[in-house]
């Protein structure tokens, strides 16, 4: 190098060097967007297992935070993660179904699903944290009712909401018994050759749990469909409560009065 383009040298040096702080600088104030965090990929992959888990009937027995028919995905996630086969045994439980983990109700099988679907609902179930702290429940809310024989009863939810006008959810726990569960249980839960009483069953001790974990999970063996997948958590209490009525002799064979019409 001559010495006397050393000074030149050194001012396109320095120009370089201010041209690359300035574009540093420049792609700092875009956000960390420009920048993907390394975990971006990841959740992306975990909110398509939420989109697939929530399409398919996963949420008729199973709850982000709390148990329905099955744990609560976050439950899940506690017993398996750290478990080095965690991914492919959980993908073998969901595809083949089946009980004996969390209880003896079965879990619906589910075949139809990939391998990549599979590998994206597992991933997103075992990226969930329990709270450390499980929420206090409320105070449970009393309705006390006397029975045609003069006996009393306390339930957890309303039957009425004035007189003998039931509640919207008790309708349409009518509504949808008598829709679809009365071709084997009976109208107006009455019971029939084919299926149980169910006011027979509530009465006997069944409780509102084990009402809607055999009723979503199905009974194949006695020919029971499963329902898990057909009616939410939300509907088959609705069910419950009609029934629950009807077992305790308050609510009346027929259409309910109600100010739904």
């Amino acid at each position: 190098m001559r010495v006397d383009s050393f000074p030149a040298t050194l001012r396109a040096l320095k120009k370089l060097r201010r041209t690359c702080i300035f574009l540093l600088l420049a792609l700092a104030a875009l956000g960390p967007a420009t920048f993907p965090p390394a975990h971006a990929a990841n959740a992306e992959s975990h909110a398509q297992g939420e989109e697939l888990a929530r399409a398919s009937d996963c949420f008729s027995c199973h709850a982000v935070d709390h148990t329905v028919v099955g744990p609560a995905f976050d439950a899940v996630a506690q017993r398996y993660r750290g478990q080095a086969d965690a991914t492919p045994k959980l993908e073998a439980k969901i595809k083949a179904g089946g009980s004996g983990n969390w209880g003896a109700v079965p879990m619906t099988p589910h075949p139809d699903l990939s391998h990549e679907q599979l590998a994206a609902v597992v991933g997103w179930v075992l990226s969930l944290h329990r709270a450390s702290l499980a929420p206090q429940p409320g105070a449970v809310k009393s309705y006390a009712y006397t029975l045609p024989d003069g006996t009393n009863a306390a339930l957890d939810f309303a039957l009425f909401v004035k007189g003998q006008e039931v509640t919207n959810d008790v309708f349409a726990g009518w509504e949808q018994f008598n829709s679809y569960c009365f071709r084997c249980h009976g109208e107006d839960a009455t019971g029939s050759a084919y299926a149980p009483d169910l006011r027979h069953s509530l009465n006997a001790g069944m409780t509102r749990q084990q009402f809607i974990s055999t009723s979503m999970a199905g009974r194949p063996d006695k020919g029971m469909p499963t329902w898990a997948g057909f009616f939410t958590p939300q509907e088959m209490t609705q069910i419950y409560e009609y029934v629950k009525g009807r077992s305790l002799g308050l609510i009346p064979a027929g259409r309910p009065e109600s100010s739904t019409g």
